[in-house]
């Protein structure tokens, strides 16, 4: 049986080998662990996964060998989620979405403490308690244009804020591309030099020498020739970026293989006063932004990668956070990130077609000056034209 695992593995292009799966069978017969899946989950992902960035492989890979058994979450007991199941998805016309009133930031979280106190059982379909499926601000799948999240998934993504705790995914830096063609825009930013020891064959300089030496072997060597552009590029990650998870990987696949000189971190939504390099450790291990702002020289390229689909809150608003309680507005950051490092772009996998329906990304393309461009082989060659001037 434990063999057709480890071949699901080998399918999944997970780098697991014989000594380590022969490690796995050592544990099982030394009875390490209980007749339980929850822990064998656990003692084959440490004895076969060595890197962290290939987890999701590892659990999809494991999803679909034990068909599709479900993971363990933590569970939440401040509100019940059984309050708040998703049973009914409600209509509303135009001109009821239009009626719905705006409570603003300040209101709305104030709201939100009084409904705490008095709500004492699930409620749905309504416009006043904590549900699902109504117009109230609070809840889940329902129609309200400004409101906090808390369970389930949300309807038309014009939170402010979300009550839960959230688990993003890396995105994968070995995703193969289904074209080239993003690896040939790229190209576009491209600044070459030959800067260290000469250890590559200079093989027209031979030749040459060589001739000239009555044909006796003359070897000469070089530098090797790469690519001197530094590249700093902040990703946004969760949320309305589950939707282009594909185009932002092959993005991300592109760049680590077309810059050396790469570094990236990551964000939600708009960035703060912190960014992440691993999603599964973003609560525990974090880079101060002052710090990465500090650490780059100005010849850098920056390069934000997000969809910029928020509330205006979001980048406008002190505590505007989705998450928490930012102390200083997401447009500061923007500013003091562009302010440092002045060849900067904004690529967004959003269609261009549906940008001028959303108020954050105007808020957005004013703050990089018209520098937003889209995922698309014509935006990226735009792109990277206006960072190489």
């Amino acid at each position: 049986m434990l063999i057709d695992f480890f071949f699901t593995l080998k399918e999944a292009k997970l780098p697991v080998s014989i000594k380590e799966f022969l490690v796995l069978l050592e544990a099982m017969q030394k009875n390490v662990i209980s007749n339980s899946l929850d822990e064998f989950y656990f003692l084959s992902r440490t004895t076969l996964v060595k890197d962290e960035a290939h987890y999701d492989k590892f659990d999809q890979a494991f999803g679909l060998y034990f068909h599709g058994i479900a993971t363990l979450f933590e569970k939440i007991d401040e509100i019940p989620l059984d309050w708040l199941m998703k049973r009914m998805q409600r209509e509303l016309t135009p001109e009821q979405q239009a009626a719905l009133e705006k409570f603003g930031y300040d209101k709305l979280m104030d709201r939100l403490k009084e409904l705490l106190k008095e709500q004492k059982e699930r409620h749905e379909g309504g416009n006043k308690w904590i549900g699902t499926g109504g117009t109230s601000p609070f809840g889940n799948g329902g129609q309200n244009p400004e409101g906090i999240r808390i369970g389930g998934e949300g309807g038309n993504r014009t939170a402010v804020k979300v009550w839960e705790q959230r688990a993003f995914r890396d995105y994968d830096s070995e995703r193969e591309l289904g074209t080239r063609n993003i690896k040939v825009a790229l190209r576009r930013l491209r600044r070459f030099a030959r800067e260290g020891a000469q250890d590559e064959l200079a093989l027209d300089d031979t030749i040459r020498a060589t001739a000239n030496n009555a044909g006796w072997l003359d070897l000469r060597m070089q530098a090797e020739r790469k690519n001197k552009v530094k590249i700093l590029m902040l990703m946004d990650v969760g949320g309305s970026m589950d939707d282009h998870i594909a185009r932002a990987e092959e993005l991300f696949s592109a760049a680590k293989s077309e810059f050396k000189n790469m570094e990236f971190f990551y964000f939600h939504n708009c960035v703060y006063e912190t960014l992440w390099k691993n999603n599964r450790r973003r609560h525990a291990e974090r880079f101060s932004t002052w710090d990465v702002i500090r650490k780059y020289p100005p010849d850098t390229k920056l390069i934000f990668v997000g969809d910029a689909t928020m509330s205006p809150y979001e980048v406008l608003q002190p505590g505007g956070s989705v998450e928490y309680n930012n102390e200083e507005a997401g447009a500061v950051w923007l500013q003091r990130f562009i302010s440092t490092f002045p060849k900067f772009i904004w690529l967004n996998p959003e269609p261009e077609g549906l940008w001028q329906y959303r108020q954050s990304i105007a808020i957005i393309r004013q703050l990089m000056s018209n520098r937003m461009f889209p995922v698309t082989i014509e935006g990226l060659e735009r792109g990277m034209t206006m960072l190489s001037k």
